[in-house]
């Protein structure tokens, strides 16, 4: 509802949904929807437009969840979560960083989704400006809009990697007296990587200026070269956001973590108590057991790696030739400038044309993201091959 439309319902007497309300749409849940029905009247869809792991949780996990039901009473968790949990999260810091984390520092959540909203409530107030890299993931701006802070954009180009700058960095702080720094490294949804030097680089600006930098880290452990760098080597202060959905392939479990500097640990405390109690305690169980099946997490990295090689030799021979290199995570993101100036009609048509669910760039860069369009290959090898052959046929 636009704000006009706000008002004259307002006027008319009717009550009305809350301005803040008023944000954008997750275009890739709308993409998603769109698929559904098309399966719903017996179509084949190739889905590369939502980043979900095509696999299970680990069965780890699942035995470990089929045996707590039979034994444990699964109620209210302490809202922090689970002590074992928040050790075990904080061991894989030591495990993959060789960093020695207090378990104290770390939340665990219902997602990284409840982490952005709890970490945003605890380090801004209405108001604040909150810089954010695009392309980026748009749940970021939309999410700071609806709790009535400001996102302000920071543009990234190939020239940098898709990754901003120290440099910019400090004078976006400047220009737009930024209370914090969010960046994603993989980055959704380029899948680009910041360099450990620019990363501590960032880290200081923020660290000197008193700007709150919170680092989402939900794409580590999967990545093809060099693997990623938490934010916490380069700042004590950084603010981590991670989850179980897609190293640990736990999508629809709903459990993710932050970890905080200590003199955040209470404030957020306080809003889990008051905003979801405590994380779901069956999620837990689940992402605990999640750490036994590190074994077969490999493996489905490796298909990820088949995937990316895949699309990486066979989309070109499509048209989709310009591809921004990527690092980590499961994404391609493509400019398809040479093909449509209107991304969002361009993936409706390879939806309904080719049977291809793929994301338009305009949910990450309202700006210029009208000429690109993201592909995720967290899918099976085989869906890759066939949606490559769909594409290789179609004629945009």
């Amino acid at each position: 509802m636009t704000t006009q439309h706000h008002i004259e319902r307002a006027h008319a007497g009717l009550a009305v949904a809350s301005a803040r309300s008023e944000i954008s749409s997750f275009i890739v849940m709308d993409v998603m929807r769109a698929a559904a029905a098309a399966e719903a009247e017996g179509r084949h869809i190739i889905h590369m437009e939502v980043g979900q792991p095509a696999t299970a949780a680990p069965k780890a996990a699942r035995e470990a969840v089929k045996r707590a039901i039979d034994t444990q009473n699964l109620g209210y968790t302490l809202a922090l979560g689970m002590d074992p949990l928040r050790r075990r999260i904080a061991g894989l810091y030591r495990d993959w960083y060789g960093i020695d984390l207090d378990p104290g520092r770390v939340v665990v959540t219902s997602g990284s989704s409840a982490a952005f909203v709890l970490g945003f409530l605890a380090m801004f107030d209405a108001g604040d400006a909150v810089g954010l890299p695009s392309p980026g993931y748009p749940c970021y701006r939309h999410i700071l809009t609806a709790l009535g802070c400001r996102p302000v954009n920071i543009e990234t180009g190939p020239e940098n990697r898709w990754m901003p700058t120290a440099e910019g960095i400090a004078e976006a702080i400047e220009r737009h007296s930024l209370k914090g720094l969010l960046l994603a490294s993989p980055s959704n949804p380029t899948g680009t990587m910041l360099e450990p030097d620019r990363l501590d680089a960032i880290a200081g600006v923020c660290r000197d200026r008193g700007v709150w930098f919170i680092s989402d880290e939900i794409y580590h452990g999967l990545t093809y070269g060099l693997p990623a760098r938490t934010a916490l080597a380069a700042s004590d202060e950084a603010v981590i956001i991670n989850s179980f959905s897609k190293y640990f392939s736990m999508t629809g479990w709903r459990v993710g973590w932050m970890v905080v500097p200590e003199r955040l640990v209470r404030p957020v405390e306080r809003l889990t108590q008051n905003l979801y109690i405590s994380p779901p305690a069956i999620a837990q169980v689940a992402a605990l057991g999640a750490f036994d099946g590190i074994q077969e997490l490999e493996s489905n990295r490796a298909v990820y790696v088949a995937n990316r090689d895949l699309l990486l030799r066979e989309l070109p021979k499509a048209g989709f030739d310009k591809i921004v290199p990527a690092d980590g995570a499961f994404y391609l993101y493509c400019d398809v400038s040479a093909m449509t100036s209107d991304s969002l009609a361009f993936t409706r048509r390879m939806l309904t044309e080719a049977g291809v669910a793929a994301t338009p760039g305009l949910d990450f860069d309202e700006a210029r993201g009208a000429r690109f369009v993201r592909f995720s290959y967290a899918g099976a090898t085989a869906d890759m091959a066939e949606a490559a052959r769909r594409l290789q046929t179609w004629r945009p």
